[in-house]
C-alpha cells in the first residue's frame, strides 16, 4: 500500500490498496465488532486465513439483518457470494478484539461489491483488506434478480464517494 499525497503537499486520505480504494479505518462508514475465538488460531498461533472470510461473511450479513430490521433469509431474493479476495497484511490472533469495516464500492442492479477491512479494535491500520461480491438471485429459481429494495436502502449509507451505483 502506498501513502498518497495531494498536489499541494498535504497528506492524502491514507493508505490505498492496489485497487486504489482507501483502507484506513476512517474510510469505512460502518464498523462491525468481531471477537476472535480460541478455535480461530491455527497451528502457527494466528488466525487461519480461511477464518477471515467467515468474519467478513458474518459482518456483511449481520449488518444487513440489523440495517433492514429483518431476517434477510426470508426475502424473495438472496445474495450469494460470487467472488471474494483478501490481502493479508498482518496477523491477528485470539484473544484480539476485531472490527470489520464495511463499505460498498459498487451497487449494481443485481449485485453489490463490498470493500472490507479487518482492524484490531481501536487501530486505524488494517490487518487485512478484502473484496466481497454478493449476486442476488430469486430464492426459489436461483435466477438473477434485482437487489431487493430493503437491501439497497441498507447499503446506500455504505457507498464510498467514488462508488459506482446502478439500477
Amino acid at each position: 500500500m502506498a501513502e498518497p499525497s495531494q498536489e499541494d503537499g498535504r497528506p492524502g486520505p491514507g493508505p490505498v490498496a492496489d485497487d486504489g480504494l482507501p483502507s484506513r479505518r476512517g474510510a469505512f462508514p460502518v464498523g462491525w465488532a468481531m471477537p476472535t475465538r480460541w478455535a480461530d488460531n491455527d497451528h502457527y498461533g494466528h488466525v487461519n486465513n480461511v477464518t477471515y472470510y467467515s468474519y467478513f461473511d458474518t459482518a456483511v450479513n449481520g449488518y444487513l439483518m440489523e440495517a433492514t430490521g429483518g431476517d434477510i433469509r426470508e426475502l424473495d431474493a438472496v445474495g450469494l457470494v460470487a467472488e471474494t479476495a483478501c490481502r493479508f497484511l498482518a496477523p491477528v490472533s485470539f484473544p484480539d478484539h476485531l472490527e470489520v469495516g464495511l463499505a460498498v464500492s459498487r451497487l449494481g442492479r443485481s449485485s453489490i461489491t463490498y470493500r472490507l477491512g479487518l482492524f484490531r479494535a481501536g487501530e486505524s491500520e488494517p490487518k487485512a483488506v478484502a473484496r466481497f461480491v454478493h449476486v442476488y438471485v430469486d430464492h426459489a429459481s436461483r435466477q438473477s434478480t434485482a437487489v431487493p429494495e430493503a437491501i439497497r436502502r441498507a447499503v446506500t449509507p455504505l457507498l464510498l464517494p467514488e462508488a459506482v451505483s446502478e439500477g
